[in-house]
């Protein structure tokens, strides 16, 4: 009697729990590329972020093409050379190879120029996706939104819960 019991016991506690579990949540995603292609303001930003880069790599180019250009000579010359006019020449090479990294981890490293300027030009867009976002999600009662286009592992995704153009609409009229 007490086991019947106690299978009884664990099963309405099964019952009741998987019932408040299983609420239905609505479940939403938007596919940030869409929205940064189509958004003006990110449209702007990635057009100077580009320009920037694009000056900072014809600088760098440059730089790589006077070293090559002084390279070529030290080489063809330097069987002729005093010990002393190699040693310099050599010294010369160095600190270009040595100005060239410098410049390129300036502008393009991990904290360079370019990631600052990006991450101060995307911030207030980013920030104005997200509140776009948040209202779109309180208005049509969505739990949660992902994104699609991000490194979030999202195996199916039904069109009908994309809210991608919501969000624009709502990043548009303001």
């Amino acid at each position: 009697m007490k086991n019947k019991f106690m299978k009884y016991f664990i099963f309405a506690i099964l019952f009741f729990s998987s019932s408040i579990t299983f609420t239905q949540q609505k479940i939403g995603y938007i596919v940030t590329e869409n929205i940064m292609k189509e958004l003006p303001d990110a449209v702007e930003a990635q057009k100077k972020l580009d320009n920037l880069a694009q000056t900072w790599q014809e600088e760098l180019k440059k730089m790589q093409t006077e070293s090559q250009k002084k390279f070529d000579e030290y080489d063809e010359r330097k069987l002729f050379l005093s010990d002393r006019r190699r040693s310099e020449m050599e010294k010369e090479l160095q600190e270009l190879d040595s100005k060239i990294i410098s410049y390129r981890t300036q502008k393009f490293g991990n904290n360079g120029e370019l990631f600052t300027k990006q991450s101060d030009l995307m911030k207030p867009i980013q920030e104005k996706i997200i509140k776009a976002i948040k209202t779109v999600a309180d208005s049509d009662g969505y739990e949660y939104i992902f994104d699609k286009s991000s490194s979030t592992l999202l195996l199916y995704s039904n069109e009908k819960n994309d809210v991608t153009q919501k969000v624009l609409k709502i990043l548009r009229e303001k």
